[in-house]
């Protein structure tokens, strides 16, 4: 059947909150590091935002049925990416998570590889015809997600790795999971975290990794150390009051990162609870209107696409907001739209194209 496409039904209004989201970023990755050796990074962020407005556009006019019926392409060249990172990849900071382009730029796979779990898994739960989930399906989607998953934690890169997880949960929630198999998740989980971190044998996390996995419940134990990072963010948030303040902490480079991973703790410092809440408000709209195009989707597999983004979308705001303020622990993942980098960028705006393809052939001839 041939889909009726228009720009007509591109979502304006969702991009003008998400471009409200990336302006306030900008502004702030501008204070933040004005007077540091990053200065000017709030230019490039603008060219990132520019080019990841350009991407979405591209990608909304790209069948997404097309995309899902090679999705087994992208899946193993994903898998094939993340082998070569290993092999090829270019360390830096005790890391092997970027491949180096010609022209001396770095390309880091696992970003977009959860563009690829996004899809496949919305290719894998929209085929299936029973109510509940088997538990063939439901092994057979932990295994999907969780090669990628292993190979970018051998990077080492927990964060993204992380990032994985809610397009597994998101998909298998929507696709039937039984209660059973809720539990069994869980038990996994809580015996998995015990294996990790009392089971001196296993090395699946490096020691510094393990020590931000857990500082955050402690901080003022390693205040130099290892708490180091929580420490200052809550004092940041904290001296931001009702209003805002000076941005001491940012501006007196206590604050690690401000342009990045703790860009919500630098525009909370110099925004107070107001601001703070203003762009809380503003994830919510955007997350509010997501979930209101994932109902109006055509197909089941345009569903699971959307629910999907907002599972991932969700799912780093709610990391790195409750990083932040010491209510989770520091896993490096940014905060959408926000903070400084063009592979979260570009990321998040090809997502936004992906969502913009489903609304766009809502209607059929």
């Amino acid at each position: 059947m041939s889909r009726y496409v228009s720009f007509r039904d591109f979502d304006w209004l969702l991009l003008g909150f998400v471009l409200m989201i990336c302006g306030l970023g900008v502004m702030e990755i501008h204070s933040a590091t004005v007077h540091t050796k990053f200065a000017g990074s709030h230019i490039r962020q603008i060219y990132w935002v520019l080019a990841g407005v350009g991407v979405m556009f591209l990608m909304s006019l790209v069948n997404y049925q097309a995309l899902l019926d090679q999705i087994h392409w992208f899946y193993i060249a994903s898998i094939a990416s993340l082998v070569a990172v290993l092999l090829f990849g270019t360390k830096a900071l005790g890391a092997k998570r970027w491949i180096k382009m010609p022209g001396g730029n770095h390309f880091q796979p696992s970003e977009w590889v959860k563009l690829v779990l996004i899809l496949a898994a919305a290719k894998f739960f929209a085929e299936m015809r029973q109510r509940e989930l088997s538990w063939g399906d439901f092994f057979k989607a932990g295994a999907m997600v969780g090669v990628p998953m292993l190979l970018v934690l051998k990077q080492p890169d927990l964060g993204t790795a992380l990032t994985y997880l809610p397009i597994a949960a998101m998909g298998m929630f929507l696709g039937g999971m039984q209660w059973k198999q809720g539990v069994a998740v869980v038990l996994v989980a809580v015996i998995g975290i015990g294996v990790v971190f009392y089971v001196p044998a296993v090395h699946i996390l490096k020691g510094y990794q393990k020590q931000r996995l857990t500082s955050y419940q402690d901080p003022d134990s390693d205040p130099q150390g290892a708490g180091y990072q929580v420490k200052q963010s809550m004092i940041a948030v904290g001296s931001g009051g009702i209003w805002g303040g000076k941005g001491s902490q940012t501006h007196g480079a206590f604050l690690p990162v401000p342009q990045t991973d703790f860009i919500f703790a630098a525009f909370s410092e110099e925004h107070g609870f107001v601001g703070a809440l203003g762009v809380l408000l503003l994830y919510f709209i955007v997350l509010m209107r997501l979930t209101q195009n994932a109902q109006t989707a055509p197909d089941r597999a345009g569903t699971f696409v959307v629910m999907g983004v907002v599972a991932v979308l969700s799912f780093h705001i709610l990391v790195n907001v409750g990083m932040v303020v010491g209510f989770m622990p520091v896993t490096g993942i940014p905060l959408p739209l926000m903070s400084y980098g063009g592979s979260s960028v570009l990321f998040m705006f090809l997502a936004l194209g992906m969502v913009m393809n489903v609304r766009m052939r809502r209607f059929v001839n």
